[in-house]
């Protein structure tokens, strides 16, 4: 699954540390989602989008299979 968070990061100049930190992960997950290597789970991508602000569906690409 593609996202925006690497974008997000740095538009609101974000460290990964401090984006891992304040959605209870470490800064090798944010690394593997940046890397499309890991899918988020529900509750991490609501984490996540409600860190920036956003909706899920401004935050993630869920393409169809």
């Amino acid at each position: 699954m593609q996202n925006h968070i690497r974008d997000l990061r740095k538009e609101h100049a974000v460290t990964q540390d401090e984006l891992a930190g304040a959605v209870g992960v470490t800064r090798q997950t944010i690394i593997s989602l940046e890397n499309g290597k890991y899918n988020a789970s529900l509750q991490l991508a609501h984490k996540i989008a409600k860190y920036f602000s956003l909706r899920i569906e401004d935050v993630f690409i869920f393409e169809e299979a």
